[in-house]
């Protein structure tokens, strides 16, 4: 009898046990609950903590309440000066009505799908109305806030609140890029070219300018040489003079002696002359037949 009582009280336990954790449920403060009746919303949960719901009839879906973010898939677009721009965005949402978006989109997967083409409509129609020097410019965080606006009134249909949109990257198409970066590589090699010829000519200039100061320099040097030469043979000629007036028949004597040496000094030299001729006329008289005046 007992035991009969133990394994009923048991038996009620555990029923307990399993009504109790079908009943309650419990929100996390980073989400919020929809309480589902056979797959219809009833009520929506906002609160975090413990709460009751109808075991095994009612069922919880729950859904973030933290700001989501969503990267929008890149988009070309045409600016109003017909030039291409492929657009790389980014959103940030948060889920303000979850009956809404349960009703509408069902899920996340579903509303970035649908954001994607709301996003990218809006870049479309904001940007394609003004010229790319406006979308690259201190301009674009008004365009940015007209495209969130444009994307949040259409999302607000799904329970959503976009609180940014912004534009991560703007860039040109591959094929402009590469024609962009052939215009930019052909500009710096014409500027490097303008350069090196500037320093071509101006150091052609400096090498005219050093080769004048040269000729200029040796002219000038040349010149002073050919004074001092002019003066030193002036000198030489007046001792020579000096020198001549006061022995005539010594000096006479030491030309010759000159003359011999540098006729026969090789040692191989063949001359053919008159033994009485004046040249050898110092070598039979050492006064060179010149008689020495009387006292």
């Amino acid at each position: 009898m007992n035991r009969g009582i133990l394994i009923g009280l048991g038996v009620i336990l555990v029923a307990a046990v399993i009504i109790a954790s079908s009943a309650l449920f419990t929100v996390h403060q980073a989400n919020q609950a929809l309480v589902l009746q056979f797959g219809e919303p009833r009520r929506v949960v906002t609160e975090p903590g413990l709460h009751v719901k109808l075991p095994f009839v009612q069922n919880v879906a729950y859904f973030d309440s933290r700001v989501l973010e969503f990267d929008a898939p890149k988009e070309e677009i045409i600016a109003s000066d017909q030039k291409r721009l492929v657009v790389d965005a980014f959103a940030r949402y948060r889920i303000t009505d979850p009956l809404l978006f349960f009703q509408t989109v069902n899920n996340e997967a579903v509303v970035r799908t649908r954001l994607a083409a709301i996003i990218n409509a809006s870049i479309r129609q904001a940007l394609g109305g003004v010229p790319l020097e406006h979308i690259i410019s201190g301009e674009r965080a008004s365009l940015m806030t007209q495209i969130r606006d444009i994307v949040n009134g259409e999302a607000s249909d799904f329970g959503i609140n976009v609180l940014d949109v912004r534009i991560k990257r703007a860039d040109l198409p591959e094929a402009n890029s590469e024609a962009v970066y052939q215009r930019m590589q052909t500009e710096r090699q014409r500027e490097a070219k303008e350069l090196r010829a500037q320093g071509a000519e101006e150091a052609q200039k400096i090498r005219a300018i050093a080769d004048r100061d040269k000729v200029v320099l040796i002219a000038e040097a040349q010149k002073q040489s050919q004074i001092t030469r002019g003066e030193g043979d002036g000198e030489a000629i007046r001792i020579f003079a000096d020198a001549f007036g006061k022995d005539v028949e010594f000096f006479a004597f030491y030309r010759s002696m000159e003359a011999y040496r540098n006729a026969l000094g090789q040692g191989d030299t063949t001359m053919v002359l008159s033994p009485d001729s004046e040249f050898f006329r110092f070598f039979g008289d050492i006064t060179g037949g010149v008689t020495a005046p009387a006292e």
